[in-house]
């Protein structure tokens, strides 16, 4: 014997309007009860209070064309139709309130009326089975008249397509993760949660992301990926523009930025439009933002909050639509104490900022990456690139330990291996192979350590950063950080570095010159003299 059917719906003020000629009219809650296929055993009909005059004729009219038919009606609050948060509370209150017997009844909820705010609500709370019911959504005829019931239709929430529905979307989210890291199975779980939330942000939010990490950990490629992640989900149609910000001074940076007029400063023949009106509607990458100059940050923020800036030397704002992808491999912070990088424009870069660890903080990725480097350089040279015997493990155990420096993390790693896929005979990378490589990476490390300087350097900023210098600052650095270990206060050592310069000045403040070039490398003196 079949189960009774009990129905719940809204009250439609408008589409199951009592008018005289109401008979003509098709009518989706009257409607609903007279197909001949669906007894409608009950009828729970919800209205608001000012409604309750409708409610009683659509209760009787439904009572004469399916006598069969209880129509219970259920008075709602009365309140602002259109707002959500109100209506989802009026309706999850009577789910709560109403004494379900799935068990004995099979219960539909119909979402023909009522507004979009409240058909919403309604399969919300039928998703999450507060209404432990499936959804019923009825269909006038060609011509609404009210003899004939058109036509209904019931989406079962449980059914296994539903399923599918979801695992679609879930399997979304893992095309996007592993598109990310170029389809690399990493293992290391602080990296993998860490791409995770890189992706739910860059699919949900618009606002500037933040990359650190040493040099080589991937900031650049993250980037370009993120890019190409959203322009296939048609989040952007603009372009991928990059730029490392080292590279610009003065004039240039203006220029390269932010466009400029013709004439603005000598050599500008003609008018140009800078890397952010290039990105409209897409995405700019800047590298080593914190070494744009104090004018540059001022405007860029203009930029990010206004969408709007106007290119050097012109009076006329020109309009850019972009998504920022800032870089760093240095600490903004400190920056930001020094007065060399505006606090204002760190707190609008803040909001995500994720830090990228380097190769010796994922050791148990390298022999995903190893096998992606194979991959990659076989299709590069159309060959399939293998290791013989032992050759695979030898160089693993090596690249795994802490003998192996890796101060340019991945790209280092990446050379590393395409030395050796070159002096690959037929693709087999011998153990001979493995063995010379592993003979020159050692000896890349001794050279680094038998210098003096390098090894100051490495102690106080750490291998990646340390690499990164260029020779003249490496030269000046090593020198100060020399004299600070040395040196019993601030003061001493800003007297002994600065001695030549301070005799030709009437005042001085050696401590602070000293504190202040040394914040530029995020480095404190007490750090160097304890």
């Amino acid at each position: 014997m079949a189960r009774p059917v009990v129905v719940i719906g809204l009250l439609g003020t408008t589409l199951d309007a009592g008018t005289i000629k109401r008979w003509n009219n098709w009518r989706p809650s009257v409607a609903l009860c007279r197909h001949d296929d669906l007894l409608v055993s009950r009828f729970e009909l919800l209205h608001g209070r000012t409604h309750r005059a409708l409610a009683d004729v659509v209760s009787a009219d439904i009572t004469q064309v399916s006598p069969e038919t209880q129509v219970r009606l259920h008075e709602l609050p009365d309140g602002d139709p259109w707002d959500f948060e109100g209506v989802f509370a009026s309706l999850f209150d009577f789910a709560h309130a109403y004494p379900f017997r799935p068990e004995h009844e099979d219960y539909l909820v119909h979402i023909t009326t009522g507004t979009h705010v409240a058909q919403i609500c309604l399969f919300l709370l039928a998703e999450a089975r507060h209404l432990p019911g499936r959804l019923l959504q009825c269909s006038p005829p060609d011509r609404r008249r009210g003899d004939d019931p058109g036509t209904y239709g019931i989406i079962d929430l449980d059914l296994g397509r539903y399923a599918r529905i979801v695992s679609r979307f879930e399997q979304e989210q893992r095309d996007g993760l592993s598109f990310l890291k170029q389809g690399i199975d990493t293992r290391n779980t602080a990296f993998n949660q860490l791409v995770e939330q890189i992706e739910r942000v860059a699919m949900r939010s618009r606002s500037p992301i933040l990359l650190t990490g040493p040099t080589g950990a991937g900031k650049t490629r993250l980037a370009r990926r993120i890019y190409e992640l959203k322009r296939q989900r048609g989040q952007v149609e603009g372009a991928f523009v990059e730029v490392n910000c080292a590279t610009l001074r003065g004039d240039l940076a203006m220029s390269m930025l932010f466009g400029h007029a013709r004439g603005a400063f000598t050599g500008a023949v003609a008018a140009r439009d800078g890397l952010l009106r290039t990105a409209d509607r897409g995405v700019v990458f800047l590298d080593e933002i914190g070494e744009l100059g104090l004018d540059e940050q001022a405007m860029l923020l203009r930029a990010l909050e206004d969408k709007r800036f106007a290119p050097l030397g012109s009076d006329r704002e020109v309009a850019s639509d972009f998504q920022l992808i800032a870089g760093s491999n240095r600490g903004l912070p400190s920056a930001v104490a020094e007065g060399r990088f505006r606090e204002d424009l760190l707190a609008r870069l803040d909001l995500w900022t994720f830090a990228l660890p380097g190769l010796a903080e994922r050791p148990e990725d390298i022999e995903p990456n190893l096998d992606f480097e194979l991959e990659r350089l076989g299709l590069r040279d159309n060959t399939r690139l293998t290791f013989v015997g032992d050759a695979r493990g030898h160089f693993v155990r090596f690249a795994s330990s802490a003998e192996a420096s890796w101060p340019g993390n991945f790209r280092d790693f990446a050379a590393a291996i395409e030395r050796m896929a070159t002096l690959a005979h037929g693709g087999r990378i011998t153990r001979a192979l493995v063995d010379d490589e592993i003979k020159r990476l050692r000896a890349n490390t001794r050279a680094l350590r038998a210098d003096p300087s390098r090894a100051l350097l490495e102690e106080a900023l750490g291998p990646a950063a340390a690499a990164e210098l260029d020779r003249f600052d490496a030269v000046q650095l090593a020198d100060v950080v020399r004299v600070c270990k040395a040196s019993r206060s601030l003061s001493g050592a800003g007297r002994e570095l600065f001695a030549s310069s301070r005799a030709r000045k009437a005042s001085s403040n050696d401590a602070d010159r000293l504190r202040k070039y040394l914040a530029r490398f995020g480095l404190r003196y007490d750090d160097l003299h304890g």
